[in-house]
């Protein structure tokens, strides 16, 4: 199985972390490798690069709650450590796109598509998150194209 340029860099980030002795960066850099590992295994596939992204995603997304329920039960020290696996994880994420970029990637999304309404919206995020996947928080997405149909 060929290893992919993003999981490579990944593993070489654990083995610089484990050189560094940088516990914190390591403890979540191995959780990265041990989830893509986890879905490897029970799928019996080899990750695509996309795939990974999502995997990466994914686990900012779960990492952006625990923050705010932390923060919300009054534990800020665990939220700063969530937090600082946010920071981890998306240094292997793409570069995420400006707002601007991603209204010109949901009006070509919508012309493409011929779009005129809030029905249509299902098909115009089925068009752009593709594209936009690890790049942008899926929920600005939605609330732009949104606004675009409004």
């Amino acid at each position: 199985m060929a290893d992919h340029p993003l999981k490579v860099s990944i593993t070489d980030a654990m083995k610089d972390a484990m050189r560094a002795k940088d516990k914190a960066r390591l403890s979540t850099i191995r959780l990265m490798l041990a989830e893509l590992k986890k879905v490897e295994v029970d799928e019996r596939i080899d990750l695509p690069e996309d795939r990974i992204i999502s995997i990466l995603d994914k686990m900012i997304k779960q990492r952006r709650d625990s923050v705010k329920q932390y923060a919300d039960g009054g534990r800020q020290e665990l939220a700063d450590a969530e937090a600082a696996e946010i920071d981890v994880i998306q240094e292997f994420m793409p570069a995420a796109l400006s707002e601007d970029e991603i209204a010109g990637i949901i009006s070509k999304a919508i012309a493409d598509i011929g779009a005129s309404s809030m029905q249509d919206m299902g098909k115009v995020m089925n068009e752009v998150r593709p594209q936009l996947a690890g790049r942008a928080d899926m929920a600005v997405v939605s609330q732009q194209v949104k606004q675009q149909l409004a």
